[in-house]
């Protein structure tokens, strides 16, 4: 594993990605081919494993397989300082990440994070300060197939809200082919796409059912209805305009659309890791609780969720 920099700064068409699941599997693969120099960091050894002796592997719909190279780094290899940086780890694992990207990250460097839930930004910016994180969403869906291989499910757009020192990372995203929209505020995208997972993710996981199947009986469509209503009650109690006018048609669409995607919470159940509910269901049952507003449903997607997860831990 050897330096990724030049005098220990990272050249303009360097990057890091700080994860090794199915996005970031896709990220490093699509930016690979357009001819930037991917490093990754995670803590997924059997992931970096593969990555690291056959690089990223994207999957095409018809089953052809492509490998692209990345460059994986020890979580205690510091001497890199990148100034470009996507964090794509599960958002229980932000509070490590970002105690742990100082390290890799230049004084002038630009974390940009495009994870799901809510308050990464946050525990982000609590380290390495507000001006150095940017904040997106992505519509994008990936599918993982095993260690460094992934499908992608979906193409979408990445919409990154402005920020002064976006323009290198925004350009080289551009040129892997990524369709990029830079916007004034990224709150009603994040809210938009929050009320979207907390009505598919833990429904399709507790239920184990493909996006679609979620539609094809109709207590499943009323539960994701339901959902999809709960979430964007505490958003227009939040004062967070979402996108769209109408929450339940969204995530139908979106379901629709995806109807042969595995979500990314019943992939992680599959495989057996901790999910993302507390930071999508449970944020919301969290401040629904602050503003008055009642979300039973969440609440009890929480505890289901839970009790098909395995224990939380940071590893």
């Amino acid at each position: 594993m050897g330096s990724p920099a030049e005098n220990g700064v990272s050249m303009p068409d360097q990057i890091l990605i700080v994860g090794s699941g199915a996005l970031a599997t896709l990220f490093a693969a699509r930016l690979s081919v357009a001819g930037v120099q991917v490093s990754m960091l995670g803590t997924w050894k059997e992931g970096l494993s593969a990555l690291e002796q056959h690089g990223a592997i994207l999957v095409s719909p018809d089953g052809d397989e492509q490998a692209y190279p990345v460059q994986v780094l020890e979580s205690s290899y510091n001497s890199a300082k990148f100034l470009q940086a996507l964090v794509l780890v599960k958002s229980w694992q932000t509070e490590r990440v970002a105690q742990q990207l100082p390290a890799f990250l230049h004084r002038q460097g630009l974390a940009l994070t495009l994870q799901n839930g809510l308050g990464n930004r946050e525990s982000l910016s609590h380290t390495l300060g507000p001006g150095r994180v940017a904040q997106g969403v992505t519509t994008l869906g990936a599918t993982l197939l095993g260690p460094g291989r992934v499908r992608l499910g979906g193409d979408g757009l990445l919409s990154l809200e402005a920020h002064p020192e976006l323009e290198p990372l925004t350009a080289m995203l551009s040129g892997a082919g990524f369709q990029v929209n830079i916007v004034p505020e990224a709150s009603p995208l994040i809210w938009g796409k929050l009320v979207i997972n907390s009505a598919i993710n833990p429904l399709s996981a507790v239920l184990r059912l493909t996006n679609g199947d979620l539609l094809n009986h109709p207590v499943r469509r009323l539960l994701l209805a339901e959902l999809a209503c709960e979430t964007a009650a505490v958003a227009a109690a939040w004062g967070i305009p979402l996108p769209y006018t109408d929450p339940v048609a969204a995530a139908q669409e979106v379901a629709l659309r995806t109807a042969g995607n595995r979500s990314s919470m019943l992939q992680d159940v599959l495989r057996g890791a901790p999910t993302e509910i507390d930071s999508i269901s449970g944020a919301i049952v969290k401040l629904g609780l602050l503003l008055g507003v009642p979300t039973p449903l969440n609440a009890c997607m929480v505890r289901l969720v839970q009790a098909i997860s395995p224990i939380l831990s940071d590893n």
